[in-house]
């Protein structure tokens, strides 16, 4: 181990031993832990930093928004108002398009490689 370590190591120790971590919330309760298998390795520390800072992307808005959509589509048995949510989701896809072509993200490595995942993952 290094110094740093060391020294870090020696502090929770006298921590401990000096009760302070003795009124954490959620103390013998067990963690929850965030299955993130689904996520590639190398983007689970952007996607963490991302979703704890409460920020979504334009493009997984979108993507959220046309799930919404089709879900409605499918349980929909007013004729009016489904002709509705079809033109709707026609707009939001055709936005989704022209936003993933102005990034030029269907272009990248990463959407080459994750992009049938991702669409599985939505049930696209």
């Amino acid at each position: 181990m290094d110094f740093v370590t060391l020294m870090v190591e020696e502090k929770i120790k006298k921590a401990i031993s000096e009760g302070q971590f003795d009124n954490l919330k959620g103390k013998g309760k067990p963690q929850k832990l965030e299955d993130l298998s689904m996520i590639p390795e190398d983007m689970r520390t952007s996607y963490l930093m991302m979703k704890n800072s409460g920020y979504l992307p334009e493009e997984v808005k979108l993507n959220k928004e046309l799930v919404q959509l089709r879900e409605l589509i499918r349980c929909c048995e007013d004729p009016d108002q489904l002709k509705e949510y079809k033109k709707k989701l026609t707009e939001k896809e055709i936005h989704y398009d022209m936003l993933m072509e102005k990034r030029k993200l269907n272009r990248s490595s990463a959407y080459q490689r994750y992009s049938g995942k991702i669409r599985n993952r939505f049930g696209f």
